[in-house]
């Protein structure tokens, strides 16, 4: 679990750190922001979508105090079109390609083959370094999609509604901690429509919410000089959709459409001792910036869901898609009663 979500949240942080060129990119102040948020974009924004997804296996809510407990895979798919990116060399101030290609791979992509320098006049020099950038590891992860498994829970109450909670259980140590929280509500509308309640076919609303946040303790990580440093990500993804499913007594057809909103951000915090040369010298400076990066990411629009649920008594199997900027498979397993 820790190895999972540190690449997905600070991914760029922990594959920068491994090469001991961060702080080095560091020095390009807000060209640093831009570069990270280029190459992180696809992992942010397909954590948004992944966890705004696996809710539901069904339109049909529980009698009271029925429930059921859910655990899910969700994986979205970062189409090739998002696994690059364009350097463009006039929306920055002071990095500039060294060598290798404008066409750089993120985070989901292979590998990278571009050379960069930062030169940055201050005070009558020329600051220089130069750094590498990091290969991306969507290859090496399947369908390369951003993953994001899921246990949930959910019990009737009364008037034919749902509510459900998700989580992932917390992980904490000296370094590191984690936690994820959801909430759901799903409300059946077929009590409405008189005798047809007694067809296979139900209608439900549901709204959902997922709150995930991550901090890591950068102090420990060797070649960073400093103090007080750390990476900070918070998420926040919600959906309202309209769900309809038939629900037969050995499968199960449903879907759902509406609309989905998310936001993540990522902070770098601390102070961060940073090393460079004086261009026509031999002479190493050192100099202190403090909370370097700080970044932010959106998704929103319309979202369609199709998927088929087998019934094994109180044991279900189910798979759907979704589609939106990122498709979406959620597959999982669920133990419901009532």
């Amino acid at each position: 679990m820790k190895k999972l979500t540190l690449f997905l949240l600070i991914g760029f942080l922990s594959i920068s750190i491994k090469s001991q060129e961060l702080e080095v990119l560091l020095l390009a102040k807000n060209d640093a922001n831009l570069l990270i948020k280029n190459y992180l974009q696809p992992v942010n924004q397909g954590m948004l979508f992944s966890l705004n997804n696996g809710w539901y296996h069904t339109a049909k809510t529980h009698k009271k105090l029925g429930f059921d407990i859910t655990i899910s895979a969700n994986a979205s798919i970062i189409p090739s079109s998002s696994r690059s990116f364009e350097f463009i060399d006039s929306e920055y101030q002071y990095l500039s390609i060294e060598n290798g290609s404008s066409t750089i791979n993120n985070a989901m992509g292979g590998k990278n083959n571009s050379r960069f320098s930062v030169r940055i006049p201050e005070a009558g020099n020329v600051k220089v370094a130069q750094f590498s950038m990091p290969d991306g590891i969507g290859d090496d992860l399947p369908l390369n999609a951003v993953p994001a498994p899921m246990i949930q829970a959910s019990v009737g109450l009364i008037l034919n509604t749902d509510i459900s909670v998700r989580f992932l259980p917390t992980v904490k140590n000296d370094e590191f901690e984690s936690n994820l929280f959801g909430f759901g509500i799903k409300h059946n509308l077929m009590q409405y429509f008189g005798p047809l309640d007694k067809l296979p076919l139900n209608i439900s609303l549901f709204a959902g919410y997922t709150s995930m946040e991550t901090n890591y303790d950068l102090n420990s990580i060797p070649g960073l000089s400093g103090s007080n440093q750390e990476a900070i990500f918070n998420l926040k993804a919600y959906s309202i959709q309209a769900l309809a499913s038939l629900d037969f007594p050995i499968v199960s057809l449903y879907g759902g459409i509406g609309f989905e909103k998310g936001t993540s951000e990522l902070k770098m915090k601390g102070n961060y001792e940073l090393s460079y040369t004086i261009e026509g010298t031999n002479t190493t400076v050192s100099e202190t910036v403090s909370d370097p990066i700080d970044m932010k990411f959106d998704v929103d629009g319309i979202r369609a869901t199709a998927g088929v649920r087998l019934n094994l008594a109180f044991f279900k199997i189910f798979a759907d898609y979704t589609m939106h900027d990122y498709n979406t498979i959620s597959t999982g397993i669920a133990f419901s009663f009532r």
